[in-house]
This record gives structure tokens, sequence and C-alpha cells, in this order.
């Protein structure tokens, strides 16, 4: 616990002056915080519960992670909490790819404060490995060849390997058709039943089937090599420049939270990802640490909505 300097003044001057009050960051927290996020399931809820875990010691309070259904429901209850530090969000790119699919209450940019990005994980572009399609190249001029007949399973409308199946289609000047299914087990059982010609599941699914000979990868879906699939190159490698599609972790706080605040939970959500084993930890659960400022989150968040509204738009992406 932080200490405080004692106030002295002299005794005339007692009535006419008061001892200054803390800053709010040295009063910062006060109570319990709250980190709301999706369901108690996936990526969100691994990493809030990582983050509450390795932020609590350090902050002096109890950090308990509040699940909500996923969609729009996580970010419209963070920005309308109280803007002092004590509610924050921590959620993937459906905080701000949401509302450009279904109604939102809030605005993805003016209505939180960034924090830091604190992981990623990019998906993969597989076929199964009775597939006769051994390349990028060759899946693209298969696609050119029999224009809508390929397809491709999603867990759900608007999911990561949605997105990610319509920007190669956008980029690749191709029309694949994406299949929802209830959950990436079953869009994964139809690929291995040759029902479905294609799929993009994120990477740590994907590595153990590779393993048992299931599925070939073909491409990662991030702009660089990822550690998680270090044998498989970038799709933008493939004749596609500028392609990425990740999903990517993130924490913000109501945008009217004191900039000292957000300093503080910047500052002890980046020693956790730094700290012991931390990213070793995270990257066991197919995700990679990365820990950016503020100021470069809220660029990326700005650059993403440009970028993901174009293909939603042209593809007529609505969750209902």
């Amino acid at each position: 616990m932080r200490s405080f300097r004692p106030c002295l003044i002299s005794a005339p001057a007692i009535a006419l002056v008061a001892c200054p009050a803390p800053s709010v960051a040295q009063q910062y927290p006060t109570q319990a915080i709250r980190v709301v996020t999706s369901e108690a399931t996936g990526g969100n809820d691994l990493i809030s519960r990582l983050v509450a875990q390795g932020i609590a010691g350090p902050l002096g309070q109890s950090v308990t992670v509040d699940n909500r259904p996923a969609g729009v429901a996580p970010g419209e209850i963070v920005s309308k909490a109280p803007p002092d530090g004590h509610t924050i969000l921590i959620y993937n790119n459906t905080l701000w790819v949401g509302p450009l699919m279904q109604p939102a209450s809030y605005d993805a940019v003016k209505d939180f404060a960034p924090i830091t990005e604190v992981a990623r994980t990019p998906n993969v572009l597989v076929v199964a490995s009775s597939s006769p399609v051994q390349s990028v190249g060759e899946l693209i001029a298969l696609a050119r060849s029999r224009p809508g007949e390929l397809k491709y399973g999603v867990s759900g409308i608007g999911a990561g390997g949605h997105l990610a199946g319509e920007l190669f289609g956008s980029m690749a000047g191709i029309r694949i058709v994406p299949v929802p299914f209830k959950g990436a087990r079953a869009a994964l059982d139809a690929l291995f039943a040759n029902e479905m010609q294609l799929m993009f599941p994120t990477a740590i699914s994907t590595g153990p089937h590779v393993k048992a000979g299931r599925m070939r990868a073909l491409a990662v879906t991030s702009a660089q090599p990822s550690a998680l699939m270090p044998d498989v190159a970038p799709l933008a490698s493939f004749g596609l420049p500028g392609y990425e599609s990740i999903t990517i972790f993130a924490a913000f706080a109501p945008a009217a939270t004191p900039r000292p605040v957000v300093a503080r939970l910047h500052e002890e959500i980046l020693h956790f990802l730094n700290g012991p084993g931390s990213r070793e930890k995270i990257f066991g659960f197919g995700m990679e640490a990365v820990g950016s400022s503020a100021e470069e989150l809220g660029a990326m968040v700005k650059a993403e909505i440009a970028r993901m509204s174009k293909v939603i738009r042209e593809a007529g992406i609505r969750v209902q």
C-alpha cells in the first residue's frame, strides 16, 4: 500500500488551507475490479481470467470476470459503466466489427478508452487431407473454375473464420460460400466428411488435426509468419498482399476514465504479460501475447473498422 506524506500547515492557516487530496492514480483502485467479457468458454474468457489473476495482486484488490452473452452485449455494458477503472472490458474483434453486422448502442471508437492489445491468434486456411488441393494457388484456380460451388464451414455468422473467408474471397476475386454450423466441432466434422471444401479454423484447433493427418494447412491468416504454425506461410504471400484476418484480444475502459487510471491498468497488464511464464502460458493456449500502447490499439481499431466495413457490406453479413 502506498503511503502519503503528511501535509503540514501552520496553525493560523489551518482554517484557510486544506491539505491537497491524493491524486486519482494514487487512490485507485478503491474497490473490486470487474472484467466484462463473453461466455465462460473460449479465448475471451481464458485471456480475461489470466489477466485478472495477473493484476489482482499488484492492484491490491480482487479482480473478477463477469461473463456475458457474446455479440455486442459486453461492449454495451462497459460503455455505460462508471468511468472510474473499476469496470473494464477484455474482448476480441467483436467489439468493433460486431456493430458493423448488428445494432449496437455504443460507438467502438468514441465510447471506450483503449488500454492495450493483450494477445492475438491467426486462423488457418485448411482443406481435408483427402482433398486434391495442395496449395493456395490450386485452391484459387479451383474456385475460379467452379464459382459459388466451393463451401467453407463457419462456427457462426460473423465469426472469425467467416470473416477470414469473406476477405479471402474478396481479395482473390473468387466466390466461396460460407455454411454456418453450431460450433467449430460440427464444421470440422463436415470438412473431414468432404461436405466442405475448405475452412478457416483457429490455429490451436488446427495443429492436432494436421499432425494426425486429417487436414492440410495451406496458409495462416496473419500478415507475418506465426510461431503457432511455424511451417505455414501467410496467405498474404500467395499473391494477396495486405491480407490479414486475426483474432485480437484487447483491454478497454469506459471513454471518460481518467488517463492516470488507464495508464495504471496499462502498466499492470504489461507487467503481467512480461512476467515469468506468462507468455509461455498464453502461447500454450494458442495465442501470442502482445502488449501494445493505448495509442497503437486505438489506431488499430479505427483501421480495422475501415477495412472490414467494406468486406462486411459487400458480403451482406447481418447477425440476427
